[in-house]
């Protein structure tokens, strides 16, 4: 008999009927039942054979038109991830899955866990000139970790991922991002590490990433959302980050993120902010397009629509920062689906594929650190 199981690190899903090979299952709501569309979930006992699932909530999902193209992650030893046969059909995703081990994981996007988010930061701590420490608690009493490098007199830069937990493909870009900037040899990252000062915030919100949240923290609160007004109670992530912003000041930032919809990456940018200079937005161009060059998987033709100047959300982080500092503030989407341009029908959108436009965010930099 299949046995089915969600109790672990960034799991989420309910049993709620099998029969034989098959399970009718729901996702969980986040905190506050007002966000539900990432599931991770293992199966044990499926050697050879062909399992079907169904995710009988997914009409009710905060973003429906996500399962339209979407097929599920799978995988047999959490490393490796490759897509699986996928339809929404009746408000339902389907998934249909010849398997081949006695294990077999499910999840919306490759999972990157706790145990993962503590060996990078480990790694990464032990490399010349870097400092790990804790800006402070979550709600469930998790360190909000920060790591700090490079020149101390150089422009603040910060890089700050996976606000939404589900988002996991953001904090795979930082992992990239990390691993060439820190790299010795790499005459690049040696040359901005002169120039710049480095900020680096890999989860953003832990609590949800734990608790295997969509968007929100554990007190329901989605955290960009948060930033004109963060507080300790409802939003100490935020207001933590935020705190050590003022501190540092902010000259560029990069707020990495993921879209459920679209099938592109790209960057939104501060266009709403009416007293964000020209040669603020003129800055953005020119890293869109050193990152076009660098790494063909990003891409400018879609996106989300432009927010005319005076209508920004100063709720939201890049807004808030450009305003509160006019500091070059971008959001860097990637997609749950596939890349639309370069589409890869086994692995889709993918951790290795997070990664190198990780390290290509240093090409874009580079373009534009001594105008920052």
């Amino acid at each position: 008999m299949i046995h089915f199981s969600s109790t672990f690190d960034s799991g989420n899903g309910e049993l709620i009927e099998q029969s034989g090979d098959e399970l009718r299952l729901a996702i969980r709501p986040d905190v506050g039942d007002r966000h539900l569309q990432w599931f991770h979930f293992r199966l044990t006992g499926t050697r050879d054979r062909r399992v079907t699932w169904r995710l009988t909530n997914a009409s009710k999902a905060s973003y429906p038109r996500g399962w339209a193209g979407y097929a599920a992650c799978a995988s047999y030893d959490r490393e490796h991830w490759f897509r699986v046969p996928s339809r929404y059909d009746g408000g339902e995703l389907i998934v249909e899955h010849a398997v081949t081990h006695d294990t077999v994981w499910y999840a919306y996007f490759a999972p990157y866990d706790e145990e993962r988010h503590m060996r990078l930061i480990g790694a990464v701590q032990s490399k010349p000139g870097v400092a790990l420490r804790s800006l402070g608690a979550t709600l469930d009493g998790r360190s909000m970790d920060l790591l700090t490098f490079g020149n101390p007199d150089g422009a603040p830069c910060w890089i700050i991922a996976r606000q939404h937990p589900g988002e996991t493909m953001a904090e795979f870009l930082v992992e990239g991002l990390l691993e060439r900037l820190l790299a010795p040899a790499d005459a690049l990252a040696a040359s901005l590490l002169a120039r710049a000062r480095f900020f680096v915030v890999p989860n953003m919100n832990p609590d949800g990433s734990a608790r295997g949240h969509l968007r929100t923290n554990a007190a329901g609160t989605n955290l960009n959302r948060a930033w004109a007004a963060p507080t300790m109670e409802a939003s100490p992530e935020v207001f933590l980050v935020r705190e050590a912003m003022d501190r540092s000041g902010v000259r560029f930032c990069l707020d990495v993120h993921g879209d459920e919809a679209l099938p592109y990456n790209f960057i939104a940018g501060a266009d709403g902010v009416k007293e964000l200079p020209a040669a603020i937005h003129e800055l953005r161009h020119r890293y869109e397009a050193v990152l076009e060059t660098a790494c063909p998987a990003f891409q400018r033709e879609h996106g989300y629509p432009k927010a005319a100047p005076g209508e920004a959300n100063l709720t939201m982080a890049t807004n808030q920062l450009a305003h509160r500092f006019g500091a070059l503030s971008m959001t860097l989407e990637q997609p749950f689906k596939d890349d639309a341009n370069h589409p890869d029908p086994e692995a889709g959108w993918s951790p290795a594929k997070c990664r190198a436009l990780g390290r290509a965010q240093l090409d874009a930099l580079a373009a534009v650190i001594d105008a920052l």
